[in-house]
């Protein structure tokens, strides 16, 4: 007993001294050795740069001549490859497969679209994507996906999530496909002024990060027309203001040109697709600063390799007959332009394809396109101060490629190193 007093005396004496050499304590460092380093602000290429990484987030970044290495010092090479930023894709559905089979879509659970997010965010992550929106996901699958990747039970990219898609009866939005006997709704339909604001608050209830709505009819549904507004201007006004409110922001789908200027003229944060766009769609989103998501690689893939019912696949070959040249102009004139993929229409993980599409047949400078999925994609998702860029304290999402993407976005297509929030996923 007199031993037992001493040792347990000898351990509280020691406690603080134990704490102050664990508080100053040097933190251990990762140094990232890059033989190039693209800065996606200016399109500048560095040479033999060292980004040093502590816990999750980018400490400091110099010459690798004034950067030596500390015995405890954990040291990347990649002295080969060019480094940047970490791919953001603001329109993703990582809960959702290739897989438009109308039997398929109506036998899916919770259970099997959650595998699915597991495999998927792996996917996209490795791809050297380490941000992504997921706009769109039943009974917030996408809210519970978020969280495991949060806590570190399954790798992913950092998400933002909408949780159900907010929609009108019979639209985009809801479930079309079961007849009138069995009463299917999807979760997200609301109809009315009262019954949308209840739907905006219902899904930040529930875990939501931002508000997707469907503004127009969509291509991937039964029964309605991309063209066609859904919503009315005063339904969408209501919905963006108790999202705005509650600190959320709204991304519209919208195909047609009046849901694109009623949700634009509605405050909403960013058209999903934009389609049909027009000059006076375009001088809308000018003038209120609205994004563009475009998602155009889907359509080539589509007419490619995609199987769709003919209820879906008229419409396909429609919305693609116009939409790259309405983007072109929308292009031109200066909206500004978030990347987006709508992975799920084609495979995850092909994600970087769309920058070859905005770049070889849409006319973006490859150093438009690459801002498209990281400054502009952050300033879209409110996430400027954590990614986006390569700067200190912001998060150490780090991927590099063989080639100057600036020379060929294509390089793009086969990311050959990732670190996502200080952690190495793929060398």
């Amino acid at each position: 007993m007199f031993r037992s007093k001493i040792a347990l005396a000898l351990v509280l004496a020691s406690s603080p001294l134990l704490a102050q050499n664990a508080a100053t304590a040097p933190a251990q460092r990762t140094l990232v050795r890059a033989g190039h380093l693209l800065d996606v602000k200016t399109g500048q290429l560095l040479n033999d740069q060292t980004i040093v990484v502590t816990g999750s987030t980018i400490q400091s970044i110099a010459p690798t001549a004034s950067v030596p290495a500390q015995p405890s010092d954990t040291v990347l090479d990649l002295s080969s490859l060019t480094v940047l930023p970490g791919l953001i894709d603001v329109h993703t559905h990582l809960t959702m497969n290739t897989d438009f089979d109308p039997f398929r879509e109506v036998t899916s659970t919770s259970a099997k679209e959650a595998i699915n997010g597991v495999a998927n965010a792996r996917t996209t992550l490795m791809a050297g994507f380490t941000t992504v929106r997921n706009v769109g996901a039943y009974n917030f699958v996408d809210v519970d996906l978020r969280d495991a990747i949060n806590a570190g039970q399954v790798p992913g990219p950092h998400m933002q999530v909408s949780g159900p898609l907010i929609g009108i009866t019979g639209g985009h939005c809801d479930e079309n496909l079961l007849p009138f006997q069995y009463h299917t709704v999807g979760d997200g339909v609301a109809d009315g002024i009262p019954a949308v604001q209840h739907m905006v608050r219902q899904n930040i209830k529930y875990g939501a990060d931002l508000i997707k709505m469907c503004a127009t009819g969509g291509v991937l549904s039964k029964g309605d027309d991309p063209n066609a507004a859904q919503f009315t201007l005063e339904e969408m006004q209501a919905l963006v203001a108790d999202a705005h409110r509650l600190g959320r922001k709204v991304a519209a789908h919208a195909h047609g040109e009046q849901g694109i200027l009623w949700a634009t003229e509605a405050g909403v944060d960013s058209i999903e697709h934009g389609s049909y766009i027009t000059d006076e769609g375009i001088a809308a989103m000018k003038q209120h600063g609205t994004y563009l998501v475009p998602t155009l690689y889907l359509e080539d893939w589509m007419i490619q390799n995609g199987h769709l019912p003919a209820f879906y696949q008229q419409k396909m070959l429609d919305v693609s007959a116009v939409a790259k040249a309405n983007i072109r102009r929308a292009v031109q004139a200066g909206v500004k332009i978030a990347m987006g993929t709508d992975a799920a229409v084609y495979p995850h993980g092909l994600n970087a394809h769309e920058l070859d599409v905005y770049v070889n047949q849409i006319g973006m400078t490859p150093l438009a396109a690459l801002q498209s999925a990281t400054l502009n994609a952050a300033d879209l998702m409110g996430w400027t101060a954590k990614t986006g860029t390569l700067e200190p304290g912001k998060w150490a999402d780090i991927i590099a490629v063989e080639k100057n993407p600036l020379d060929d976005i294509r390089t793009l297509q086969d990311v050959k190193f990732v670190m996502k929030a200080g952690v190495v996923y793929k060398k």
